[in-house]
């Protein structure tokens, strides 16, 4: 194995670092020129939001015609959605939502769903050199989760969304936002479900942060912050109610991930919850409020240092499914961590 001396770019993923304020920063701004060129919205305007606050997308929106759907093959729907999907699954958490809704519709979209896909890459235009950032001033490595969902939002299956956000110092690290599998019904249940959901993500990553032994406080449970007081309730309290007699068994793991201590389940005001925006739309002032808080920020690049080397160990390791884990173990493993 050859050591190619440091990184600047790894993925497509641009690497930054400032030792004086102990930031690093990663940004997709060349894959993002890249795909705007690809799909003609280079020039196009700059957007300031994701998808429009109160926007709904559903099946009714799909051509019927045959005519309509034959002019629809020329436009690269699905080829746009898998271009903005590599970016919002590296660097890109606040594109999540957006994505997760535009990709049910690839197999017959209208033209209110190519709309609301040349949203996502106006928004990208403008926010393309937004870095994920993690540091600060902590001295100890800390890990949170926050965890949200929306009520009955699809409007043709009436299943709710869910979104959850695990942040490491400050950047998000795992995020996830999906249509729940089964229709819950009331908000307390589709939380619930969300919370599960996120609790289950928290056992893996404690697990892998674990064999990395440089975040010591990893060995404590790690906190996920929902903002529905029911569902903080049933998830501590191992207990039937007759209205949650028929959740699905699967969803009760939660109480014993928290019972054996992985996690902590606590209750956090609802503007507070940075998951938000990773189970609707919200206006503008709220999105980027939320992005900035699990590190999406602009950053003045000429005050970096020159970019950290990768440990040649890093390569070896197992793909976890978020190439920023992968990058932060090169920098967090023995001879990187600033809490060694």
């Amino acid at each position: 194995m050859k050591d190619l001396g440091e990184a600047a770019y790894i993925l497509g993923i641009k690497i930054y670092r400032n030792r004086s304020r102990r930031l690093i920063g990663f940004s997709q701004s060349t894959y993002i020129d890249k795909i705007l060129r690809r799909f003609r919205m280079d020039e196009s305007k700059k957007g300031f939001i994701p998808m429009q606050h109160g926007i709904v997308l559903s099946k009714a929106q799909c051509l019927v015609s045959s005519e309509d759907q034959d002019k629809m093959k020329s436009i690269p729907y699905a080829s746009a959605i898998g271009s903005i999907m590599y970016a919002m699954l590296c660097t890109r958490p606040d594109v999540a939502y957006s994505i997760s809704v535009t990709i049910r519709y690839q197999q017959n979209p209208g033209e209110a769903h190519w709309v609301a896909v040349k949203n996502i890459l106006k928004y990208m235009r403008r926010t393309k050199e937004m870095f994920l950032v993690f540091g600060g001033s902590e001295d100890e490595i800390g890990v949170t989760g926050y965890t949200d969902a929306s009520f009955q939002t699809d409007k043709d299956d009436f299943k709710s969304q869910s979104g959850y956000v695990f942040t490491l110092n400050g950047g998000a690290i795992s995020w996830k936002s999906s249509k729940q599998d089964t229709i819950a019904d009331s908000t307390t249940e589709a939380e619930y479900i969300a919370a599960s959901d996120a609790a289950k993500e928290a056992v893996w990553l404690r697990n892998f942060i674990t064999d990395l032994r440089v975040v010591g406080s990893i060995s404590r449970p790690i906190d996920i912050y929902c903002d529905n007081s029911g569902a903080v309730a049933q998830a501590k309290e191992p207990r039937e109610h007759h209205k949650s007699r028929h959740v699905l068994r699967k969803y009760h793991l939660i109480r014993e991930i928290i019972g054996r201590g992985d996690v902590r389940i606590c209750k956090i005001l609802t503007d507070e919850n940075v998951a938000d925006p990773l189970m609707k739309p919200l206006a503008r002032a709220k999105h980027e409020g939320h992005a900035s808080s699990i590190g999406m920020q602009y950053l003045d690049t000429s005050s970096f240092g020159p970019p950290s080397p990768i440990l040649r160990s890093f390569v070896r390791q197992p793909r976890t499914g978020n190439p920023i884990l992968i990058l932060l173990y090169g920098f967090l493993s023995p001879g990187h961590s600033r809490s060694k």
